[in-house]
């Protein structure tokens, strides 16, 4: 039986999706993603109105399974919180060590689209950041009041993202090791602060 080829949408996402995280959003062209996809560019335009539609549809699809992903591995991990958070940025780290890595497609589309703060692929960009900041706060509010922990999960957040663009700059993952130990030790500390309190 032949094989079925998927949808076209799923296919210019998934060839999008391959050709921005490779190459950037900006130096990518929609003739090259409906070659790729093995479409038409009239295709790509029928099911995406504009490459900026592509864009924010790209970080979109990337949101739920990228949270999903970090609530696994902190789910899977031994320890206490502070250990499990560290846990995180160890596995980030050991992605990062993938000679294809290209860090985070959320914080590099933002830097590209940094003139156009109002872009729907930003505004995803920040949702999805918010969303993995404001998990990072729920799992603290079971041992802190809420004030305190989303404050701590603002913190984990600049550790993350600092990791993430540290990471990339120096093309040394030990940095995302280093920003999940300090996480880690500043969870530890927060936790029992207010034990203690």
């Amino acid at each position: 039986m032949p094989k079925t080829l998927a949808p076209a949408r799923d296919r210019i996402l998934k060839a999008a999706a391959s050709l921005f995280q490779s190459l950037g959003v900006k130096a990518v062209s929609v003739d090259a993603i409906a070659e790729k996809a093995g479409l038409t560019k009239r295709s790509v335009y029928y099911h995406f109105r504009s490459k900026d539609d592509l864009i924010t549809a790209y970080l979109e699809a990337r949101d739920e399974p990228n949270l999903a992903l970090f609530q696994r591995w902190f789910a899977e991990a031994d320890g206490d919180v502070a250990d499990k958070v560290a846990a995180v940025f160890g596995q980030l780290a050991a992605s990062a060590r993938h000679p294809k890595w290209k860090g985070c497609g959320f914080l590099r589309t933002s830097v590209e689209l940094v003139d156009r703060p109002g872009h729907p692929a930003v505004i995803a960009g920040r949702r999805h950041k918010k969303r993995v900041e404001t998990w990072f706060a729920g799992i603290f509010t079971e041992r802190m009041d809420p004030s305190a922990a989303s404050e701590l999960g603002r913190q984990t957040m600049l550790l993350l993202d600092g990791g993430f663009a540290i990471t990339l700059l120096h093309r040394d993952p030990s940095y995302l090791e280093s920003a999940g130990a300090a996480a880690a030790s500043l969870v530890r500390a927060c936790i029992a602060g207010r034990a203690a309190a």
